[in-house]
């Protein structure tokens, strides 16, 4: 869940900063809480894990999938309700939604 709310919100800084630095910052500071905190991301994971299991480590291909389920799950969560709705639920108003 962590993972893809970083990820979601850099996506948000990149399109609310105005600057190219603004940008790269907006980008590279919750991506880089993510790596460094070690949260797992569906996308990075189809290919370090396969990469890994080929380079002779101990993981089934079972447990590949079973990894991306969990993980998959938890990007979508964090993804689509700790940055989607937060940001619906704050700005409903400015697109006529009224609570």
């Amino acid at each position: 869940i962590g993972c893809n709310w970083m990820v979601c919100m850099g996506v948000w800084l990149c399109y609310g900063a105005h600057s190219f630095s603004g940008k790269i910052l907006g980008i590279w500071f919750p991506v880089m809480i993510f790596v460094l905190v070690g949260f797992q991301h569906v996308v990075a994971n189809m290919f370090v894990i396969p990469a890994a299991i080929w380079a002779g480590a101990d993981i089934s291909w079972a447990q590949f999938g079973w990894n991306m389920v969990s993980v998959y799950l938890g990007n979508a969560i964090g993804g689509a309700v700790f940055v989607g709705a937060v940001y619906f639920y704050a700005y409903r108003g400015k697109i006529g939604l009224k609570a």
